[in-house]
């Protein structure tokens, strides 16, 4: 038998950064969205006697890997190996949880291949491989708290297109979030308390006072020139523009179409996506 399915990346539509917790997680709120750019995935069963994880142009480990063996070792499966190919669009290290879409589809290929592995389980399994991947386990838009694990799903899929503009210098997450505590920039409790009741009351499509991200000004100060992507952007109709996530990939939210094509059209490396809704999940 082979499965696939598309492995969507997700946009952080507002990210508002709070204390640290003891797991050395921060806690947050943020809008999720997964766009159109998708990675994809292939199951089958392996020739071998172990899973395996094939991945062309990348190097070194990824998080599939680790979703396999947690998923056996949740679920009890002994079901004979998988091999699991991944054909990567989503940019590499780009703030866009690609590592985590993903984790998150190989987490349904399994549960559709052996049978098992509720949603409930699944969501479990990724929470333990990650802050971004429980989001990522049913493509949409979500609101995500806790540390990301916490997920409302927020019906609808908003109408704006997403210039994407990726970078070839990655920006490590772990030292974007160190820099957000140098500058002091999270929130204490009840500042977060007020970002989460302004969030709620705005969804299901926020207004654009509120599509923050509370990291960019950590992802600015290790990369300064993304400023002039994100100024780039705004004069070219954009109606937000920001850091994607922890960086280094900048984003445009346009509500105008023919200006995000126009948009895209004058800058190197980028990419239109769409908002899109969990079908884009489906395993087949």
């Amino acid at each position: 038998m082979r499965l696939q399915t598309a492995a969507p990346a997700k946009i952080n539509v507002c990210l508002y950064l709070g204390p640290t917790r003891e797991d050395g997680r921060h806690e947050l709120v943020s809008v999720m969205q997964s766009v159109s750019l998708a990675d994809r995935l292939l199951l089958e069963e392996a020739d071998g006697e172990v899973d395996v994880v094939e991945c062309p142009g990348v190097e070194g480990d990824n998080l599939v890997s680790a979703a396999i063996a947690a998923f056996r070792a949740r679920t009890g499966w002994d079901g004979p190996p998988v091999r699991i190919v991944i054909e990567k669009r989503i940019p590499v290290a780009a703030g866009m949880a690609g590592g985590s879409a993903d984790a998150g589809a190989a987490l349904r290929l399994l549960a559709q291949y052996s049978g098992l592995g509720d949603q409930e389980e699944l969501l479990e399994i990724a929470a333990g491989l990650g802050a971004d991947v429980p989001a990522q386990v049913r493509p949409g838009r979500v609101l995500a708290t806790g540390a990301g694990e916490r997920l409302r799903r927020v019906p609808g899929v908003p109408p704006y297109s997403v210039v994407v503009v990726p970078s070839d210098r990655g920006l490590s997450t772990a030292e974007v979030y160190a820099e957000a505590d140098r500058l002091g920039l999270p929130r204490d409790a009840e500042g977060l308390r007020e970002a989460l009741e302004a969030v709620e009351a705005g969804l299901p499509d926020l207004p654009d006072e509120l599509c923050v991200n509370e990291l960019e000004p950590a992802a600015l100060s290790l990369r300064p020139d993304l400023e002039a992507t994100i100024g780039r952007l705004g004069a070219d109709g954009a109606d937000v523009a920001m850091v994607c996530g922890s960086g280094p990939t900048v984003i445009g939210l346009f509500r105008d179409d023919d200006a995000a094509r126009e948009c895209a059209a004058g800058l190197p490396q980028a990419l239109i996506a769409r908002p899109v809704g969990p079908h884009v999940g489906e395993v087949t």
